[in-house]
């Protein structure tokens, strides 16, 4: 057990240390493949364009044949996109359409707009340079370079990159199980009556949905109860279903946190105390095959436990290579002139200005001010805030990235 405080980084490194990356793998359906994360670098097995094809409406000419403003030209055929024109003879051009290849014996294009029809000539108002309008053969991808590095979770932009290369499936690694259970006699379901002294279980709500923002096979456990027989009995439940184990509550050292001595007779463990805040206590281990992270019981501690540790955790065993979130150069809008001795993850929104505001209370019970805010801002210990300083800001979206 580490007596003393760790530092986020070191943490975060020792954690990723212990990150197994899944081996199983399947080919899915590109049309499926969005939010799946690919096993194995794809090549393509084409040149994109597949061959010189007009970037515009327009008329296919020439250079040649157009040494002045004004050439009139006849107009001999008409190539839509989908089609093949024949050769162009000279002194005649080709009604040409975006994405139509170029015929033969033609080398630019004019746009139409600098071209009027009349009867079944034209006449070219601008002197085209050769080349131009004319998107060459590999100009975007060459035949064999690589379009998609493994390790990335793919998105829209990406199963239709495949798919413009006749990639029609993809490798990727199968999905994750998470599972999750949560301890502490005083919880209670919504819906359900609240006696007094119990609270309702929000961080069962949190982190599923957490769980399935990164894609993961969530296996909820529910609540269990507060004795140390029901959570080993659950911790090898969990153990024999899932790759990664997911608690909430129960990693102190109180008299009714059964998770730590749990986990230490079925597995082994690190209990860590982090130099953060919101949440210091986590633990991390593993039982069977399964690897083992305990967050704190407060909302607010567990949530952003989750984002700052878990998530990173997660993406490592999905197999993803890039698992940190990129920071943006923030403004504040606000004063926060008595930090915390450890490192804070303050809830913060922008505002109408382009800076951030402050959410009042960053008390790590008030969860309202995880559903206000837009982010966090990563501010190191003992780090003053005065309004108008650049801080180091974590939007949501690369946090759910």
């Amino acid at each position: 057990m580490n007596k003393g405080l760790l530092n986020v980084d070191e943490a975060l490194e020792r954690l990723l240390d212990g990150a197994r990356p899944v081996a199983e793998t399947e080919t899915v359906p590109a049309l499926a493949a969005s939010g799946r994360v690919l096993a194995a670098a794809q090549r393509s097995t084409m040149n994109v364009p597949p061959m010189d094809n007009s970037a515009m409406d327009g008329y296919a000419v020439r250079t040649a044949d157009v040494q002045r403003p004004e050439t009139r030209l006849k107009v001999a055929q008409k190539i839509p996109a989908g089609s093949t024109g024949k050769p162009l003879a000279p002194g005649t051009a080709a009604r040409i359409f975006t994405g139509a290849p170029i015929p033969a014996g033609a080398d630019a294009i004019v746009m139409q707009e600098l071209c009027v029809q009349e009867g079944d000539e034209v006449v070219v108002k601008k002197v085209p340079a050769r080349g131009e309008w004319i998107r060459l053969t590999g100009s975007d991808i060459r035949a064999g370079v690589e379009v998609l590095p493994a390790g990335i979770r793919l998105r829209p932009q990406d199963t239709g990159l495949a798919a413009s290369v006749g990639i029609a499936s993809l490798p990727v690694f199968r999905l994750v199980r998470l599972g999750l259970f949560f301890t502490g006699d005083e919880l209670v379901m919504p819906g359900d009556p609240l006696p007094p002294g119990r609270i309702y279980n929000s961080n069962r709500f949190t982190l599923n949905g957490l769980a399935k923002t990164f894609d993961c096979e969530v296996h909820d456990y529910g609540i269990v109860p507060d004795s140390l027989d029901a959570t080993r009995a659950m911790l090898r439940r969990a153990a024999a279903d899932c790759d990664v184990i997911v608690t909430s509550g129960g990693v102190s050292v109180g008299e009714a946190d059964f998770v730590k001595p749990a986990v230490e007779a079925e597995g082994e463990l690190l209990m860590w105390k982090i130099a953060m805040k919101p949440g210091r206590p986590l633990a991390f281990g593993r039982v069977g095959k399964a690897a083992f992270l305990g967050l704190p019981g407060n909302p607010v501690s567990s949530f952003v436990t989750f984002l700052i540790f878990v998530r990173p955790f997660l993406l490592k065993t999905q197999g993803i290579t890039d698992v940190q979130p990129h920071a943006i150069a923030a403004r504040a809008d606000f004063d926060w002139l008595d930090p915390d001795p450890r490192r804070e993850y303050l809830r913060v929104k922008w505002n109408a200005r382009g800076g951030l505001d402050l959410y009042p209370t960053q008390d790590s019970a008030v969860l309202m001010s995880t559903a206000w805010a837009d982010g966090l801002i990563d501010n190191p210990a003992s780090h003053p805030i005065r309004a108008g300083e650049t801080v180091k800001f974590f939007p949501y979206s690369e946090l759910y990235r």
